[in-house]
């Protein structure tokens, strides 16, 4: 694998492998050359339901911090979002213990094995709000977390934030806001408008025409790391958001598998 990790290089948002050969995954959302414009990610999964299974009862000792996809996100040649040992601490606690870390307007991720991240806005009170199976909510952080560890992650997004009052206040004024009403495809889109009020994250806050502005850096390894490239940072979420999903591991085996069906084809029209 690793020769082939090596040649991995520049893809367009065209050319993002995907797991099943029609371009549409298993949960029906476009994956190849098609922007994620009527697909929602992680938050109508099933509370207790991973996989099709119950979720495990030793949920926090399985996952696996070694795993997390180190990545960094660019607009032209701005870093507006990093992500990785290096740039700050990755470890997750419980959440009785985020609770005596957080501040109001605080944004916290809760992460589990084998799920999408979701995030959610601390407002104070063991309160959070967070948009959940459609509908934004305001929640005790034990019942948010589903027992899920968290993290506070207030500086992966380089974007300047707005002071505490404002980020609560905008999380406090969507609550009961569901289904069409929405303008956020996902939790992390949700907290990260309250957090800093840009258009970016709201759904279609970004006219998709053009030069694809964005660029996602996935570290492979020390040395090696590989670019995709995106016309607006909600469909850059969506798949950074896959791919936190499925873990390091598997991004690295869906894209050698792809580079693999590359040169198999490249080989084919050859003879």
């Amino acid at each position: 694998m690793g020769n082939q990790v090596e040649k991995l290089t520049h893809l367009t948002y065209a050319e993002v492998p995907t797991s099943d050969p029609t371009g549409v995954d298993q949960e029906d959302c476009p994956r190849i050359g098609v922007s994620y414009i009527f697909s929602n990610d992680d938050d109508d999964l099933e509370d207790n339901v991973v996989g099709g299974s119950e979720k495990d009862p030793n949920q926090e000792e399985n996952y696996d911090k070694c795993n997390e996809l180190e990545c960094s996100v660019f607009y032209r040649d701005e870093c507006v979002y990093e992500k990785s040992l290096s740039a700050g601490d990755l470890s997750t606690y419980s959440p009785e213990n985020l609770l005596n870390k957080c501040k109001p307007g605080d944004l916290v991720e809760f992460v589990a094995k084998n799920q999408y991240p979701h995030w959610t806005v601390y407002v104070g009170d063991f309160q959070v709000v967070h948009l959940h199976r459609a509908e934004i909510k305001n929640d005790f952080m034990t019942d948010a977390s589903q027992g899920r560890r968290g993290r506070i992650v207030n500086d992966v997004y380089k974007f300047k934030p707005q002071n505490s009052e404002i980020v609560v206040r905008n999380a406090m004024e969507q609550v009961g806001v569901r289904d069409r009403e929405l303008n956020w495809r996902n939790s992390e889109c949700f907290a990260a408008w309250c957090k800093f009020g840009k258009r970016e994250f709201k759904i279609g806050g970004e006219i998709r025409i053009g030069k694809q502005p964005y660029s996602l850096k996935i570290q492979l390894s020390e040395k090696k790391s590989h670019i995709l490239e995106f016309q607006s940072m909600e469909d850059l979420i969506m798949e950074r958001r896959r791919n936190d999903q499925i873990g390091k591991n598997a991004v690295i085996q869906e894209l050698v598998s792809h580079l693999h069906s590359e040169e198999v084809g490249t080989d084919h029209n050859a003879h």
